[in-house]
């Protein structure tokens, strides 16, 4: 298969409005493609590179050579080069990494150009183009697209999926199935403005506390305990006290959905990046443990001694982990059978009050008769967090990849030190629709005072909010802090520079 192939996909995807039509670019990308390469062609779809991350930046991506006349790039030379580049470390690598990098875009032409450079960048992304690539699966192979859904989500990936069942029909998706040691996709959550909205959408419900730690998923059996981050990374070794948890309870084999959490004496939640850089650590595991112990919490139990218990009601899956967990080992949660009881929602509200008193980041609603429906964002979890905004100024913008190509659109982020001066904070490119890009671009460049290749330096005078979930400690930044999960709503041309938030406004935000 030709790169060219996966890259007018993608552009047509992007470029269509209708679902039904997506799928059906997708399908007939799909039903071209060999069973090997599924993996890496619908990674890519994603916006994701199967080798994370390439030490690429935005200098080697500024200059590219003269794109090729033709398409001859295949996905598999494509794919073995970034692998190259992904591996090339010690002395003289930056040099070598870029002479492979335009070794491959020289060989590329205009449309594939565009395409690795978002793709590299990490500006390819689009919403929703996993469950897309699922239903696109489906139609190809002529399956169900619940069928294809329900494999992915045991299977852990759409890539391994599609592999097979290009391979060997339909019939591929039974050997899909719930295996202790072989981590699913975990169920996740959707988002509600009040816990008062969850209330009424979700009907009898669990509130659970929403902790800022790691997502883990855990599988027992017997002695052997394997432990998988979120993204379905093994950190068994990493986590020698949620092995210990884990062998502690009453089973012979299970599969938990917990998180970990480093908590100080008080009890009370340390800040993310330390719980982050815990998990991370891949050195001195017996140091680092002397040094930050994370406390292990379950929520839920997916599989226990030989019993699959997915399609199990929340509440009957909960009722399994208390037999097996003692309490410190859970969650906290409520019980609410009757959201419409005064009594009930006022529970329920002081829950909230006392978790978000505790440092926790909000509260988990369930609704009390809902699967576990693993790897998917659906409608029976809801996660209410506080919602912060923050007024900041523009410092500069960088030229968007892909298709942002023309605009403006990664902006960097500032706000006013004690002594008067602009600090950064962070960049972000998230939120901003084909309206703002193009109001923005035009205005940054006009208050461009330095234009580089990457981008526009500009005079700081334009004020932006942005909605973040919090803050946390970066040595990166020189205040000391950056923003976590930054959107933005809207330029504020009612607000000057001397209006944004101070830098010490946003430090109020670390917990």
């Amino acid at each position: 298969m030709l790169l060219a192939d996966v890259a007018e996909t993608w552009r047509e995807v992007a470029a269509t409005a209708g679902r039904s039509a997506k799928v059906a670019a997708l399908a007939r990308l799909f039903a071209e493609t060999e069973p090997e390469r599924a993996p890496v062609v619908i990674t890519w779809l994603a916006g994701r590179l199967p080798q994370r991350r390439l030490g690429v930046g935005w200098r080697a991506l500024a200059e590219p050579p003269p794109p090729a006349g033709s398409a001859r790039l295949t996905v598999a030379e494509t794919d073995a080069t970034l692998a190259e580049i992904g591996r090339t470390a010690g002395a003289g690598a930056e040099a070598r990494r870029r002479r492979l990098l335009h070794g491959l875009l020289a060989r590329a032409t205009e449309p594939e150009q565009s395409f690795l450079a978002g793709l590299i960048s990490g500006e390819l992304r689009q919403g929703a183009l996993d469950a897309l690539a699922a239903e696109g699966l489906a139609v190809a192979v002529g399956a169900t697209p619940a069928a294809v859904r329900r494999s992915v989500m045991l299977g852990g990936s759409l890539g391994a999926v599609a592999e097979a069942v290009l391979a060997r029909g339909p019939a591929a998706l039974a050997e899909f199935t719930l295996r202790v040691g072989r981590p699913v996709a975990p169920m996740l959550a959707s988002g509600a403005g009040s816990l008062d909205e969850a209330l009424d959408r979700l009907g009898p419900c669990a509130l659970e506390e929403k902790l800022d730690g790691i997502r883990v998923q855990v599988h027992r059996d017997g002695d052997t305990v394997r432990i998988y981050t979120r993204t379905l990374d093994e950190v068994t070794e990493r986590l020698p006290e949620v092995r210990a948890a884990a062998l502690e309870l009453a089973v012979e084999s299970a599969v938990l959905d917990g998180e970990v959490i480093a908590l100080d004496e008080a009890g009370r939640p340390r800040p993310f990046q330390e719980t982050a850089g815990r998990v991370g650590s891949r050195l001195d595991v017996a140091g680092a443990l002397a040094a930050l112990p994370l406390s292990p919490v379950f929520f839920d139990l997916l599989a226990v001694d030989g019993r699959e218990l997915l399609d199990l009601p929340t509440e009957a899956r909960h009722a399994e982990l208390v037999r097996i967990a003692p309490d410190p080992r859970r969650v906290r949660r409520l019980l609410v059978t009757d959201p419409s009881s005064a009594e009930q929602r006022a529970a329920a509200r002081e829950f909230n009050e006392r978790t978000l008193a505790r440092g926790h980041e909000g509260v988990l609603v369930k609704a009390a008769d809902a699967p576990y429906s693993a790897g998917r964002r659906g409608a029976s979890w809801v996660k209410v967090k506080p919602v912060y905004t923050l007024d900041l100024v523009v410092l500069a913008a960088e030229w968007g990849h892909g298709r942002r190509a023309g605009w403006l659109s990664n902006l960097h982020l500032g706000a006013r030190d004690e002594d008067g001066s602009l600090v950064m904070l962070g960049k972000t490119f998230k939120g901003l629709t084909d309206a703002l890009l193009t109001w923005g671009t035009e205005r940054l460049q006009e208050l461009a005072v330095d234009r580089e290749r990457w981008g526009v330096r500009v005079r700081p005078e334009l004020v932006v909010e942005v909605r973040v979930d919090g803050v946390q400690r970066s040595s990166r930044y020189p205040a000391g802090v950056t923003l976590r999960f930054a959107r933005v709503v809207r330029y504020r041309e009612d607000k000057t520079p001397d209006e944004a938030d101070s830098v010490a406004a946003v430090r109020a935000l670390l917990r």
